[in-house]
């Protein structure tokens, strides 16, 4: 049995620019300096209120709460304006569930918005299980959150992977003591996945269906 759980931002879908657009939002409402989206690449992965806090200069770190509300308030009506699938990640999803892979979904994105998109995204595509940041688990790359996946799995021996695109994702799977298979296309690099120690990296999707059913 094989299982994949799959980050969501920078992994299977580009978010950056809903996310970016959001944070924007609200620092233009607190009189503060907005970023552009590739600076936004570098604040993202541990969840909303780091990205929040990230955002502002050292000076105004004070308003990081209100920020996060006002992020919370544009986010929430605007997650699906420009944010889409990469290329050939459905066929990926397809190709591993049609093999018997078990697919799942572990993400800091606020649990509500994460599974609204993926069921938007993806409303063909089986997930044992979509979770999200919530305030009662802590946030990756604390393993928390696989440890939640891993219960529900069945229970015969299971080679599980973790797929993302930044060290956070890879710190969540050396955390779980699983391999994880860094996206050199999302939102870090290939360079950042290999430095924190990814076991494997895929250039594109359907690489990640070769490595999983290798």
């Amino acid at each position: 049995m094989k299982t994949a759980v799959f980050d969501l931002d920078g992994t299977i879908a580009d978010t950056i620019c809903d996310l970016g657009d959001a944070v924007n939002y609200g620092l233009e409402k607190l009189g503060c300096p907005t970023h552009d989206y590739e600076a936004y690449k570098k604040m993202v992965g541990n969840g909303a209120k780091k990205l929040c806090e990230r955002a502002l200069h050292d000076d105004k770190k004070d308003k990081a709460a209100e920020l996060h509300r006002l992020f919370k308030e544009y986010y929430s009506e605007h997650y699906l304006d420009k944010t889409r699938l990469y290329d050939g990640m459905k066929e990926t999803m397809e190709k591993l569930k049609s093999s018997g892979v078990i697919l799942a979904v572990a993400t800091n994105k606020l649990e509500d918005v994460a599974r609204e998109i993926v069921w938007e995204l993806l409303p063909d595509i089986d997930f044992v299980k979509v979770l999200g940041g919530v305030d009662y688990r802590p946030t990756k790359p604390d393993s928390a959150i696989l440890i939640e996946i891993f219960s529900v799995l069945p229970d015969e021996e299971n080679e599980v992977y973790m797929i993302g695109d930044s060290n956070v994702d890879v710190q969540t799977a050396k955390n779980a003591g699983i391999p994880c298979i860094g996206c050199a296309w999302g939102f870090r690099g290939r360079a950042e996945l290999e430095a924190e120690g990814a076991e494997f990296i895929a250039e594109k999707p359907e690489n990640i269906a070769e490595i999983i059913l290798k």
